[in-house]
Order: structure tokens, then C-alpha cells, then sequence
């Protein structure tokens, strides 16, 4: 029985630590005591495991190595992670998602779903500047909800759109997640963006796809908004008349600009554009000119902030100016900036972002720190061979890995949050992913995708939990038309989260099918025939080789061979080299 325990230690300690994990015991705490547990064990164990355990007490001298070390406390990557949580939170102050909403609801407001398609829409605004669920489903459920609801909106639906709009926080960057998964496999967080940021655009895509169609088959479960709910009136052609304005200013920059700064002059040439264009609508609302409708000015100050803010720390990722540590650093600079000119920086507000900030970064360390002192007794009795050997041998190679990961992940998402799954489970599946051939980018992004459906699942998903805190649970009388609103249940927030849980599947399968979406980071394909390498002229050197002769003539012809072993001749005979005599090997050597 003994030897039986100490040759399956791996298998036993797995399932130990989800027990541990499902007692409810916090995970950093469950990760750091199942380690030293089975530590202590498997060296007692360790002469019946017939080598499978490579356990001594020495061993612990390595985990202030890997506590200080890069992998934890100076780990770079991770600094990203204090940034955007502080600009996520910062912005979340300032008031942007109410303009967004408002903004973005009057204009889609006139089309039946509009208002969910103005959630959508800014779900991913808030996605790509924030990067915090909690933020966006929280600031939404709060400004957003009650008017769905004022205006007829199915609760089911609304719930839905809003909870899932808030996760697209988790896939689109600057997402905390992929700078998690980037650090647990050995990638570039820039790649990870990179190769993350066509999924979730096809994902926010899919979003809207599905209010396309749930509008026209059940068209009474999302009004339009009535005339008199539309303060900002009309003006469509207006703001389309603005945009065609600034793509000609933009065009038109890039040709200028274009002799000069090459491939940059696209960016340069459309950044232009947007600022010409966002400094006439200021002047065209500040001086009462009304060149503009109201509705394209609103949109206009609004929306470009935002998306200054996007480009600013993607952007400078993206072009490789900047580390995401670096655009970290810089778009908490640039909410600090948005908030003041709303005039709604206080020193309140930043110490609510600090003390927020120092929680999630506490967190996150705390957790892997934990999974250091996991791994290393995991890694000790061979966990990794076992997890490898358990994964690879699944039947239909790399297509049947990928589809047993992604259920497994699921599954553990009814249960784990996403920073648990990424510190516990991707460790043990990236080395068989990579024996596999699999990019681990590719792989990195598959499972952000699924590991959004932590956010998700019923009935234990955060995005459900956050949303349910701020909906109405008692009926209550609308401020602006009176009426008696009826409060929104847990039950219809959990069956308003299944389509979009069946939505983020589907797009499992999508990555795993059309995997081109993600390895587009790598660029274009060189072909290594067509590099040329040129050296440049260097008129003041001499070409190589012997320097031509002083009278015009041809040039002597070089030795066939030097004789190293002399010294050189500057001219003179050389003495004749006497005959060596030969060596009587049958007899002993003579040294006198």
C-alpha cells in the first residue's frame, strides 16, 4: 500500500488540492499548505517510490529563490498588472462609462435594441481602457439597467447583455488575464495582446449578431427608444458628414507625411484627423457656432478621449514603442489626465484606486507565491510527467488535446476563478501543449477565451454575482416616469447569462477551427531567398587583400605556403635545414 501511495503521489496530490480548494479554504493558503503537506510526505516516501519521487530536505533552500527571484517578486511582467488595475479603476471615477452610455445610447437609440447595442458597444470601450470586469459590469448594471428596464426591455436580456458585455474585459486588451498567461507560459504579453485582439472583436461581434437576431424574432423584447427619451435629437448625417471629414484630413495628412516617416505615416496621418476634427467640435460647442448637430458633437468629445486612451498604451504596444509595463504606466497617467479634465480628480478618488490596486496586486501575489510552493513539490514527484503523459496519450492528437483541455477548463470554471486557473491548471498544460507543437500563443488565447466563461457560468459566475449586487431587489417607483418597475431576479440574471455562455463556446470552437485569427501576431512570413545583405561603402578603407605593387605591375603571387615554425626572412638566404636524423625506435631514449 505504501509503495502504491508513493509511486502515485501525483494523481493523490491533484485531487487533494481540489478538495482543499472546494472546502472553500482561500486558494494561495490551499496552494502553499498542500505543498509543504505533501513535501514532508514524499520525502518520508521517497525510498518506496522506486525513483518517481525526487524529494530531499535540502530542496526547500530553493524557494527563496523562487520567491525573489524573476518568477514572483521581480518578475517585470507583472508590474503591468498594479497599472492597469489602478487606470481601470481610476476611469471607472471619472464618470467615462456614464458618458459612454448616454452618448452611445442616444445615438443608437432610434433602432429597436439599440440601448443593448450601446452596451455592447461600450463593454468593449471599457474593455480595451479598463481592463476590469468588476468595473464594467458594476457601471453598467448601474446606469445602464434601470433605463433597459424603464423602457421595456426583457430582464432576461438585459441582464444578459450587460453581465457579458462587462467579460469582454477578460479577452480584449490591455486584459489582466493575458498578462497572467503570458508570465505562466513564457510569452510576450505584447504577442498576447497582439494575437488576442481579432478574437475578441469577433467575440464582441458574435455579441451583436445575436441582439441582431433576437430583435427581429422577438422584436417586442427591445423597444426603440420613444421620441421624447431622445434629448440629443437628431443628427446622424451630421456626425457622418464629420467623418468624412476627418478621413479626408487623415488622407490627406498621409500623404503629406508619407516621404518622411514611411510606414508610420498612416498612424500619424489618421492621429490628424481625430485631433483636428475633436478640437472643432470643442469650438463648435464652446463658441455656440452649431456648425455640428448636437448629437455629433456629444458623440464626437465624448468617444475620442476614450479611444486617444486606447491608442496611447495599445497603440505604443502594438508599434513596439513601448513595454506593456511601459503602456501600463502610461494610460494610468492618461486616466489621471481624463479625470481631472472632467473635473472629477480627488485625492478621494485616488486613494480608492490605491487601496483597490493594492488588493488585486496583493492578490495575484499571494496566489503565486503559493503556486511556487506548489510546483516545486508537484514538479518533485514527477507531476509534470504525469500530466503530460495524461494529456498527450488522449486520442485525435493535437485536435483531440486541445477540445479534452478546453471541456476540462470549463468545467473547472463552475468552481475557479480565472486568476486561480491560470496560476494552477496552465502550468501543467502548457509543457504538454508544447510538446505538441502547439503555439503556446495560440493556446494562451484559447484559453482566456475559456476561462471568460468563469465570469459566466451559473450559478457561481463574479460577472452574475457583481450584477446582482447593483439590480433592483424590491419594486421602486422610476425617478422620470413614475411607474412602478418590478425588481430583476437572480433567476432571470442566470438564464439571461446561458446564451452568451453557449456565444463564448461557440467561439471556442471558431479559435480552435480558424486559428489564423490568432497567429496573425507573427506578421507576414519572410522568405529567407529574398534577404539581400548590403555592407556600406567605407571610402576610407582599403579593400582586402595584398596592396598593389609600386611600379604598376602585376602583383607577386602569394606563397602557397608559410612555414611557422621559423622566424620570418626580411630577405636574406635562409641556411639550409640540416636533415633530421632518424629515430631508432627499438632502443630506449638518450638524454645526454
Amino acid at each position: 500500500m505504501i509503495e502504491f501511495i508513493a509511486q502515485n503521489m501525483a494523481p493523490i496530490m491533484f485531487a487533494s488540492l481540489i478538495i482543499f480548494l472546494l472546502i472553500g479554504y482561500p486558494v494561495a493558503f490551499s496552494l502553499a499548505a498542500n505543498g509543504l503537506m505533501f513535501f514532508f510526505i514524499g520525502v518520508l516516501l521517497s525510498p518506496y517510490s522506486g525513483g518517481s519521487i525526487n524529494l530531499a530536505w535540502p530542496l526547500l533552500h530553493a524557494l527563496p529563490d523562487n520567491f525573489y527571484g524573476s518568477r514572483v517578486m521581480s518578475n517585470d511582467t507583472l508590474l503591468a498588472i498594479p497599472f492597469f488595475t489602478f487606470m481601470g479603476i481610476v476611469l471607472e471615477r471619472s464618470g467615462m462609462a456614464e458618458d459612454l452610455l448616454d452618448t452611445i445610447g442616444q445615438l443608437f437609440g432610434p433602432i429597436r435594441g439599440g440601448l443593448a447595442y450601446a452596451v455592447i458597444f461600450v463593454g468593449a470601450l471599457l474593455a480595451a481602457t479598463t481592463g476590469v470586469v468588476a468595473a464594467s459590469v458594476i457601471a453598467m448594471g448601474l446606469i445602464s439597467l434601470p433605463i433597459m428596464l424603464r423602457y421595456g426591455y426583457d430582464r432576461r436580456l438585459a441582464s444578459g447583455v450587460i453581465a457579458a458585455s462587462g467579460t469582454l474585459a477578460q479577452i480584449i486588451p490591455p486584459s489582466l488575464v493575458l498578462i497572467v498567461l503570458a508570465d505562466q507560459l513564457g510569452r510576450s504579453v505584447g504577442d498576447m495582446y497582439a494575437g488576442a485582439l481579432i478574437p475578441g472583436l469577433v467575440l464582441t461581434g458574435l455579441y451583436t449578431l445575436y441582439i441582431l437576431i433576437m430583435s427581429i424574432v422577438r422584436p417586442n423584447s427591445m423597444p426603440a427608444l420613444p421620441l421624447a427619451a431622445r434629448t440629443l435629437g437628431h443628427g446622424v448625417l451630421s456626425l457622418l458628414g464629420a467623418l468624412l471629414v476627418a478621413i479626408a484630413i487623415s488622407y490627406a495628412a498621409y500623404r503629406y507625411l508619407a516621404p518622411a516617416h514611411g510606414d508610420n505615416a498612416d498612424i500619424l496621418g489618421a492621429s490628424v484627423g481625430v485631433i483636428l476634427i475633436y478640437i472643432v467640435a470643442i469650438a463648435d460647442k464652446g463658441l455656440n457656432i452649431n456648425m455640428m448637430s448636437r448629437l455629433a458633437q456629444q458623440v464626437i468629445i465624448v468617444l475620442i478621449p476614450p479611444l486617444a486612451l486606447i491608442f496611447l498604451v495599445l497603440g505604443t504596444i502594438f508599434l513596439g514603442i513601448a513595454t506593456p509595463t511601459e503602456g501600463g504606466a502610461m494610460g494610468a497617467v492618461g486616466a489621471l489626465a481624463m479625470a481631472a479634465m472632467k473635473g472629477r480628480l480627488s485625492l478621494d478618488v485616488i486613494k480608492q484606486a490605491l487601496a483597490s490596486t493594492t488588493r488585486l496586486s496583493s492578490f495575484v501575489l499571494f496566489i503565486l507565491i503559493g503556486a511556487r510552493v506548489f510546483s516545486l513539490t508537484f514538479y518533485g514527484v514527477n507531476g509534470h510527467v504525469w500530466v503530460e503523459h495524461l494529456l498527450t496519450s488522449l486520442p485525435g492528437g493535437e485536435v483531440g488535446f486541445l477540445i479534452g483541455v478546453n471541456i476540462l477548463v470549463f468545467v473547472l470554471a463552475f468552481f475557479l476563478d480565472f486568476f486561480e486557473l491560470a496560476f494552477i491548471i496552465v502550468p501543467l498544460l502548457a509543457p504538454a501543449a508544447d510538446k505538441l507543437g502547439i503555439d503556446l500563443i495560440w493556446f494562451g488565447v484559447l484559453l482566456g477565451v475559456n476561462m471568460q466563461t468563469s465570469f459566466m457560468h451559473p450559478p457561481f459566475g463574479f460577472a452574475l454575482f457583481y450584477l446582482r449586487s447593483v439590480a433592483a431587489r424590491v419594486p421602486y417607483l422610476d425617478r422620470l416616469t413614475g411607474k412602478q418597475i418590478a425588481p430583476v431576479t437572480t433567476g432571470q440574471i442566470y438564464w439571461g447569462a446561458v446564451p452568451f455562455v453557449c456565444i463564448q463556446v461557440i467561439m471556442i470552437g471558431l479559435t480552435i477551427a480558424f486559428p489564423q485569427m490568432v497567429m496573425r501576431y507573427k506578421g507576414a512570413a519572410v522568405d529567407p531567398g529574398t534577404i539581400e545583405i548590403k555592407l556600406p561603402d567605407m571610402p576610407g578603407l582599403a579593400p582586402l587583400g595584398p596592396p598593389p605593387p609600386a611600379d604598376g605591375g602585376a602583383s607577386p603571387a602569394a606563397p602557397s605556403s608559410n612555414d611557422l615554425s621559423q622566424p620570418p626572412n626580411f630577405g636574406e638566404t635562409p641556411p639550409a635545414k640540416p636533415a633530421a636524423p632518424a629515430t631508432d625506435l627499438s632502443q630506449p631514449p638518450n638524454f645526454n
